[in-house]
């Protein structure tokens, strides 16, 4: 995908939680930001249950996503052998299901770049042992 960079959860908690810490930078960031988003259902799903302070940051989440705030990259069943093997080999850190199936959107799509507010990215690695750059430093 051109044009196109992947999304961690932390980013979007922070644009639709404005108590988050981050919310202004990642705002501003995302604004004046010229690639399209993409992110995986497993992200969507986390960042809703960081919401779930509030009915309407989690309705207004979902309806941006809806008017094409972020574009949904698939995970297939036939992608959970990958998924099970990113999870394994980076069990210390730990690395949970939504940051695999990021990898793995990595891999699926040649999007070398993330948006995120965790460190994690900067450990993960694609074959080739190429590095995804996080693009947001917080």
């Amino acid at each position: 995908m051109q044009n196109a960079v992947l999304v961690d959860s932390g980013p979007l908690i922070a644009l639709f939680d404005r108590s988050d810490a981050y919310h202004r930078k990642i705002k501003s960031f995302i604004q004046d930001f010229p690639y399209r988003l993409v992110s995986t259902l497993a992200v969507l799903t986390e960042v809703t249950h960081m919401l779930d302070f509030s009915v309407n940051a989690q309705i207004d989440f979902l309806e941006w996503v809806m008017r094409g705030g972020l574009c949904l990259q698939t995970i297939e069943q036939a992608d959970m052998a990958g998924l099970i093997g990113l999870i394994r080999k980076y069990k210390d850190l730990p690395c949970d299901f939504a940051d695999a199936s990021l990898v793995l959107a990595a891999e699926k799509t040649g999007i070398r770049s993330i948006i995120s507010i965790d460190s994690d990215f900067y450990i993960y690695r694609l074959p080739g042992k190429a590095l995804i750059q996080n693009l947001f430093s917080s």
